[in-house]
């Protein structure tokens, strides 16, 4: 395609008529953590850059161009990491712009970093930006990051699944200018009670969410808590209800850049010991196929205590 014809939405639809067809065959020859040929969309994580995975440090510090997120993106890690790099922000940007930018610095033989914020698989807008670089010939890839709920989670030095309190966990956003009342299902996640969910982009609207989570006869007493700008140096926590959180919340005056965390597990309270380490594990074969951290089960489990490792569930 030459330049005067690019054009990210044929590329997007393109290339979802081709996934619909076949699987890429690089996904059969490369893992997540591989270095591959083109431009890696980096995840950089929640804010702090020490939370930056080793593979994006790596990347990013070697680079030639870094399109990062803006604000969204601690200016710490710019400045430590990509001070020998041209930094642009992608900010007011849109794809006809991005496009060209990347991949005339990717012809010319520099190396070029797409650098999200959290991780770029949650809500992030990469595949776009990927599709539209590969119908230019530009090869791309992903590299995972930590995610605001992670963050979070370590803040609030519990889980989001715990044993009896929360065997699943769901990352949704509310209704609003990108998702229409009739696709958001927040609700519906809170009332199946074992679960954390986890509200993204949806500080400004903590107060009518929480209404409509009465509305719907939802226990006002149920626990959530609001992590502001999870891992950055002015992080803040705020605990509450459904009933009293909005009011907290306003209070406080935050408008964006806070996840929301509905459930009991962020409390760490009430949870039951996990089967892994009251002997579960130890038991022989005819007894059961061994245990996961989540108190499930695994194929993988030994009976070699010295093997056990933990999961990221």
């Amino acid at each position: 395609m030459s330049d005067a014809e690019t054009d990210p939405q044929a590329a997007i639809d393109a290339a979802s008529e081709r996934r619909e067809r076949e699987r890429d065959p690089r996904v059969h020859e490369h893992t997540a953590g591989d270095e591959q040929p083109g431009i890696p969309f980096v995840g950089a994580g929640p804010g702090d850059p020490r939370l930056l995975t080793v593979a994006g440090k790596e990347l990013v510090e070697s680079a030639d161009l870094v399109v990062h997120a803006g604000s969204l993106v601690n200016s710490e890690l710019l400045e430590r990491y990509c001070a020998d790099a041209e930094t642009v922000s992608s900010i007011g940007k849109e794809l006809e712009e991005l496009i060209p930018l990347m991949r005339d610095a990717y012809r010319d033989g520099r190396d070029v970093v797409r650098l999200h914020s959290g991780d770029p698989s949650i809500y992030g807008a990469a595949l776009e930006q990927m599709d539209a670089l590969e119908s230019e010939d530009v090869p791309t890839y992903i590299v995972p990051g930590v995610t605001a709920a992670f963050a979070a989670s370590a803040t609030l030095r519990t889980q989001l699944t715990l044993n009896g309190t929360a065997d699943h966990v769901a990352f949704t956003r509310p209704q609003g200018k990108t998702l229409d009342p009739e696709d958001d299902h927040v609700s519906e996640f809170v009332a199946m009670g074992d679960v954390t969910t986890c509200l993204y982009l949806g500080t400004h609207a903590i107060p009518e969410v929480m209404e409509r989570l009465l509305a719907d006869g939802h226990d006002p007493e149920t626990p959530v808590t609001v992590v502001y700008h999870a891992s950055w140096p002015d992080e803040d926590v705020i605990d509450g209800t459904i009933a009293t959180i909005g009011d907290r919340v306003t209070e406080a005056g935050y408008r964006a850049s806070a996840l929301v965390l509905i459930g009991e597990a962020p409390a760490g309270a009430g949870y039951d010991r996990s089967f892994l380490y009251d002997g579960w594990a130890d038991r022989g074969p005819d007894d059961g196929e061994g245990a996961d951290d989540s108190g499930g089960t695994s194929e993988t489990e030994t009976d070699d205590r010295s093997t056990d490792t933990e999961t990221d569930t």
